[in-house]
């Protein structure tokens, strides 16, 4: 199953100059929940920002990176792909993989997904990076997890 994981602004921004606009640990716990066992799919500046933020790869996940830059190096353990759908029929095999980001990912993605993990936060973020539009006629809300400032939401497909 392919499954989009990411939180959004209600003005749609999920990023400001390579890094999230927010700071909320309670998202983070939810997004290791979500993700951890499974394989993790991101484009190159998300990758960036993750080894930036935490200085190593996401534990107990398989990473993979998508980057048309064939010079990139990543460290050992990491799988690397040259094009997104390089990266898809590699991964055709894997029981759940998450697309974590970043915006031109998700825009390639969201038509192939069966499933929307979306953090809503609170706010009118400022920034650079926006998360594509969720349909209510494609994209049905099974799920809903209010909290202070924001709310965790599953979306389904719609048949």
């Amino acid at each position: 199953m392919l499954t989009l994981v990411a939180a959004v602004a209600r003005n749609g921004i999920i990023g400001r100059e390579n890094d999230l606009p927010w700071d909320l640990p309670e998202d983070r716990k939810h997004f290791r929940q979500l993700t951890s066992g499974k394989t993790i799919l991101m484009g190159r500046k998300t990758f960036e920002s993750i080894m930036k933020r935490n200085g190593k790869l996401l534990p107990n996940r398989t990473n993979v990176v998508v980057t048309h830059d064939k010079a990139y190096q990543v460290p050992p353990g990491v799988l690397l792909y040259y094009s997104l759908q390089d990266a898809l029929e590699a991964l055709q095999g894997e029981q759940d993989v998450c697309v974590i980001g970043g915006g031109q990912i998700y825009q390639q993605t969201m038509l192939l997904a069966q499933k929307l993990e979306i953090t809503h936060v609170d706010m009118d973020a400022p920034g650079d990076v926006s998360f594509p539009e969720i349909d209510p006629k494609v994209w049905e809300k099974t799920g809903e997890e209010p909290h202070q400032g924001y709310t965790f939401a599953t979306y389904v497909r719609k048949k």
